[in-house]
């Protein structure tokens, strides 16, 4: 199965790459995929995710052609 996994804003930069074309197998959760294209970065679980542009939990199941996407935590001020 393939899925499109997407970075955005410092979590891009710290990352150095905007986007993974990614493989995976079934039954694959968000947590799942970070931990396969990112081994080298913490999971961070006040980070944000989304999938098909809508915010999931980190345990939601990835199906093929979804895109993954995820966010440094946002502030306020």
């Amino acid at each position: 199965m393939k899925v499109t996994v997407k970075y955005f804003a410092s979590l891009r930069e710290t990352i150095g790459r905007a986007e993974d074309q990614l493989e995976i197998a079934e039954n694959m959760t968000i947590a799942d995929i970070w931990r396969q294209v990112n081994p080298e970065h913490i999971q961070n679980q006040q980070m944000l995710c989304a999938l098909n542009m809508e915010y999931v939990d980190w345990g939601t199941v990835v199906q093929a052609n979804d895109e993954v996407a995820f966010f440094p935590p946002v502030t306020g001020g």
